[in-house]
């Protein structure tokens, strides 16, 4: 697809895989909020759209070939790619991260008179419920369902818990003003800090394939 201000970044993202190193470098939601135009989305960053264009399209002629077009690829091998790449790592990652929290709330509750890893940890446990439950939701009920080609009609509801888990997300980033770290930080919150930074990436990246790719290739075959 020929890339405009005009285009949605959901849209560009799919099409264009490593489009997204550039909206991850600006801060712009190309998942829950990818149904905006490229012209919204970086006026409400302050920047100019006709750059980011020039942007993108300087990061798509570095490296040509190097992120795979889910588009093109068979329904089956994305919903592996999905349950492979995301799903079980999120498994074992999310408890993971809620032991560094509660461990780091723990320890340097004296270096946090605003309470905030405290609700950091209730945010992530909150998080963690919600995905955990959603990713089985998903396995065992909307991906058999989306296979063969059966209605969406189920889709809005996954769609909210997406916007939801976002929102976990944009907390947490929040609350950790913005993984900067305090000084003489412990090797425990240095890791917290990472992991929880790493999460949101990951998670950006998952949403964006079922919201933009895997959710309208599978509506567009049930029609």
């Amino acid at each position: 697809m020929t890339i405009t201000p005009e285009s949605r970044v959901g849209e560009i993202a799919a099409h264009h895989p490593l489009a997204t190193r550039v909206f991850a470098r600006h801060g712009i939601d190309f998942c829950c909020g990818g149904g905006v135009p490229l012209a919204e989305a970086s006026a409400k960053k302050g920047l100019d759209a006709v750059a980011l264009v020039a942007e993108i399209e300087r990061e798509l002629a570095a490296s040509p070939a190097t992120a795979k077009r889910w588009l093109d690829a068979p329904l089956p091998e994305l919903v592996e790619h999905i349950v492979v790449r995301f799903h079980r790592p999120l498994r074992e990652e999310l408890p993971r991260l809620g032991i560094m929290a509660e461990k780091v709330a723990r320890v340097h509750a004296e270096r946090d008179p605003e309470g905030r890893l405290p609700r950091i940890v209730s945010t992530l446990e909150e998080l963690t419920a919600e995905l955990l439950d959603h990713m089985a939701r998903e396995e065992e009920e909307l991906f058999p369902a989306l296979l063969a080609a059966a209605e969406g009609r189920e889709l809005g509801r996954f769609l909210d818990d997406h916007t939801e888990a976002g929102a976990a997300l944009a907390k947490l980033r929040e609350l950790a003003d913005d993984y900067r770290l305090p000084d003489g930080a412990c090797n425990t919150w240095r890791a917290l800090w990472a992991g929880l930074e790493a999460l949101e990436t990951t998670m950006h990246e998952h949403v964006h394939l079922e919201n933009n790719v895997l959710f309208p290739r599978a509506a567009a075959a049930a029609a």
